[in-house]
């Protein structure tokens, strides 16, 4: 097969070699199968349609370490030029050149290309895998690199990145695809650092980044088109920050986030959008022990989203509300709602799936099966979701593998079992070396707590040892 010709600098040439490969697959299923190929080596990318169609239309002449590692598991032998993509060592390059003439004009262009993109610049692939891996390495300092949020909370965003106004009056700043692009790229980004890191250095730093989108969207200047985006991507954001405020232990917070998502959701008429908050503040008002309000949330949720063909998605929204009976000790109910939840579960995945959803597997719909006992009282139930949970969680997940061993630990301890509460208790104390999770230590304080008394149990004796010298730490 052909590489891709060389083109003009200007236009960029199509990528013919990735289009061929594609065949008869639709732009969506072919993300899918790259999505899914990735799970395979333990690699987490974003694909999408969209960036399929980047790739064939030519903008991404190279792309970054992880999706190369996932091309070449697809296609063995096959080198990036025989994929239609340009020589790394070119495209680096042609950055190098390209950014002093950037700069011209007074104008300092930072070594380290920010999340936020200028009008004239879309950040490559390349830069987004250091990026990445620099935060997965580095900790919260490096993440405000990572995403472009390196300032402090309350300090205002630099000049270049916000309307200039000129006296009392603000002028309204231009629009396009590169700012979109960049808060959407925001958001994929704060989804893959909290898999890995857990929320709480993230909430402060993230909030800025959705002041700034607001910003944008309030105050720029867009066609229509950008505003569909702009507003999807904003409302995105909303939802990621009320996340990370959820998984604080900010419950008043996140819910206030949710309601702006949902405003922005229903100015947009966008189904998708309401859908997604709906479903996290389902899972918000039963943390909260508000069940009512979550089996509302979940049931809107599912009136939203049967407008955009996801199995997937309605069974997740079915899965909150399974929680929301479960708390509400109705059994019956709870158990018709995960057999429905399953039963579309396992009609798998489609191209119509939401990328926000690639969190929602086998280990997690376990997991979450397991809360709905653990609320039911039926500790032998839950023991063995939680394990099947823990068994089945990719390595990179790591808040989540947190997670599921705090549950497994309260579980055991619901069952008397002292010795498994006390050495899960202690795996999960260990997790947390590497996750920081408001929500999960309050799930391991609680277990503490309740076995304080029960310290002669040498299993307990190491639980409570090893958390006791975590919570100082």
């Amino acid at each position: 097969m052909a590489a891709t010709r060389p083109a003009a600098p200007d236009r960029p040439a199509p990528n013919h070699a990735m289009r061929e490969l594609r065949g008869d697959l639709s732009p969506g299923e072919f993300a899918t199968a790259v999505r899914r190929a990735a799970r395979e080596i333990g690699e987490h990318v974003s694909c999408d349609a969209r960036y399929v169609g980047r790739v064939e239309a030519g903008e991404i002449r190279c792309p970054n370490y992880a999706y190369e590692r996932v091309f070449r598991h697809m296609w063995p032998g096959r080198s990036l030029q025989e994929l239609g993509f340009a020589p790394r060592e070119a495209v680096r390059r042609r950055e190098a050149l390209r950014r002093p003439a950037e700069a011209g004009g007074g104008r300092v262009v930072p070594a380290a290309v920010p999340w936020w993109p200028d009008d004239s610049h879309h950040p490559d692939e390349e830069n987004d895998d250091v990026r990445r891996r620099t935060f997965l390495s580095g900790g919260p300092t490096a993440l405000a690199t990572v995403i472009g949020l390196d300032r402090p909370a309350t300090a205002a965003p630099p000049a270049s990145r916000l309307p200039r106004y000129a006296g009392s009056a603000p002028q309204p700043r231009k629009v396009g695809a590169a700012e979109v692009e960049g808060v959407e790229q925001a958001v994929r980004d704060i989804r893959l650092l909290d898999d890995v890191h857990g929320a709480d250095t993230l909430f402060e730093l993230a909030g800025q980044s959705l002041r700034t989108a607001y910003v944008l969207l309030n105050d720029g200047e867009y066609s229509s088109a950008t505003e569909r985006r702009l507003q999807a991507g904003a409302g995105e954001l909303a939802i990621s920050v009320g996340w990370l405020a959820h998984d604080s232990n900010r419950l008043a917070e996140a819910r206030s986030f949710y309601s702006e998502a949902l405003a922005t959701a229903r100015m947009a008429d966008d189904s998708a959008l309401e859908a997604h908050v709906f479903c996290n503040s389902a899972f918000l008002a039963r943390d909260a022990g508000r069940p009512r309000e979550a089996l509302r949330a979940a049931q809107a949720g599912q009136s939203a989203a049967r407008r955009l063909d996801s199995e997937r998605l309605l069974s997740l929204l079915a899965m909150r509300e399974a929680g929301g009976w479960a708390l509400l000790r109705d059994r019956a109910a709870c158990e018709r709602a995960l057999a429905r939840a399953y039963t579309l579960f396992e009609r798998g995945e489609s191209e119509a799936d939401p990328e926000w959803m690639s969190f929602y597997g086998e280990a997690e719909i376990a997991g979450l099966e397991s809360q709905c006992w653990s609320a039911l009282g039926d500790w032998d139930r839950a023991s063995e979701q939680a394990g099947r949970a823990i068994a089945l969680q990719e390595p990179h997940f790591v808040r989540n593998r947190a997670l599921y061993t705090a549950e497994l630990a309260h579980d055991r301890l619901g069952r008397g079992d002292l010795a498994g509460a006390g050495s899960h208790g202690h795996a999960a104390v260990d997790l947390l070396g590497e996750v920081r999770s408001a929500r999960i230590r309050a799930m391991l304080a609680d277990t503490a707590t309740r076995l304080r008394s029960h310290r002669s149990v040498p299993e307990v004796g190491g639980f409570l040892s090893a958390y006791d010298l975590a919570s100082v730490a």
